[in-house]
C-alpha cells in the first residue's frame, strides 16, 4: 500500500524509513505521485526520504517535484533533489530552465541548478547550457539567469 509506505517515511526508526523507501522505489512510477506530495511534508525526514526515493526511481515525471525541492529550507533535501535531477538526466533540463525563468532570483534554486546543469553538461554536448552556466557563475545572477534560461529554453524547443 503506497500511502502506508509513504507514511512510514516519517517513522522514528531509520530502518523502518529505509525499508519503506526501498519498497516505494521497487514500486516505481506508481508511487511517484504520492512521493511528489510527500516532498511538501512539514517534516524534513519525510521530504528527504521522498526526494531520495524519487532520485532512485529517476523517472522524468519526477523532475518538476525535484526542481521545487531545490528550494527546500533544508540543505540535505536540496542536495538529494539535485542529485535526483542529475540521475534523471537530460529530461530534467527543461523543467529546471522553466523554474529559472520564473524564479531565477532565488539563491537556493540557482545553486541547485548550477550543480545539476554542470553535471549534465559534463555528460554530453549541451552547448545551450553554457550561457546559463555562465550566468549562474557571473555577476548579479539573480538578474541575468532568467533571460539566459529563457533563451536556452527557446533554443532547445526550436531544435525539438
Amino acid at each position: 500500500d503506497v500511502s502506508g509506505l509513504v507514511a512510514a517515511l516519517g517513522d522514528d526508526s531509520g530502518l523502518a524509513r529505509q525499508r519503506a523507501r526501498e519498497a516505494l522505489v521497487d514500486i516505481g512510477q506508481p508511487a511517484e505521485s504520492a512521493l511528489r506530495t510527500a516532498l511538501t511534508s512539514p517534516h524534513e525526514q519525510v521530504r528527504w526520504e521522498a526526494a531520495k526515493a524519487l532520485s532512485e526511481i529517476a523517472a522524468p515525471e519526477s523532475a518538476s517535484g525535484l526542481v521545487t525541492a531545490l528550494e527546500d529550507s533544508e540543505f540535505s533535501v536540496r542536495w538529494i533533489a539535485a542529485e535526483g535531477l542529475v540521475a534523471i538526466g537530460h529530461r530534467s533540463i527543461e523543467p529546471l530552465l522553466e523554474a529559472l525563468v520564473t524564479r531565477g532570483d532565488r539563491q537556493w534554486l540557482r545553486e541547485g541548478a548550477h550543480h545539476v546543469l554542470k553535471a549534465l553538461s559534463k555528460r554530453g554536448s549541451h552547448e545551450t547550457l553554457a550561457p546559463v552556466l555562465a550566468a549562474l557563475e557571473g555577476m548579479e545572477p539573480e538578474l541575468v539567469v532568467p533571460p539566459a534560461a529563457k533563451a536556452a529554453l527557446k533554443s532547445m524547443r526550436a531544435w525539438g
